[in-house]
């Protein structure tokens, strides 16, 4: 199992604490593998952008205007977190639904 995030996000931090054979991959210094955002963009179109984090504030209308992929390679920060990767499947965030799934709660 695989989880994508930043180490200095609460919410990925509380995931990786119940998930402690998770292996984890900061998107900031390491990114996310090309065919892992692609499946998740087809899993989970444009809810995979977090349009509310301070990398998308940070951003002018000209730059947040381009594709959600190529932002999302531009600037891996702006994945909603995290995207936990297990057995190929994909789950967004650290929803009740989500915890459910990996057996947590």
């Amino acid at each position: 199992m695989r989880l994508y995030g930043l180490k200095t996000c609460d919410t990925c931090r509380k995931a990786l604490k119940l998930l402690s054979d998770a292996e984890f991959v900061d998107v900031r210094s390491e990114g996310v593998p090309d065919i892992v955002l692609s499946q998740a963009f087809a899993d989970f179109g444009d809810a995979l952008l977090n349009t509310r984090s301070t990398t998308w504030r940070g951003l002018d209308e000209e730059q947040r205007a381009r594709a959600p992929m190529e932002l999302l390679k531009a600037h891996p920060t702006l994945m909603k977190r995290p995207l936990i990767e297990k057995d190929g499947a994909l789950l967004l965030g650290w929803s009740p639904e989500a915890r459910s799934k990996l057996g947590v709660s």
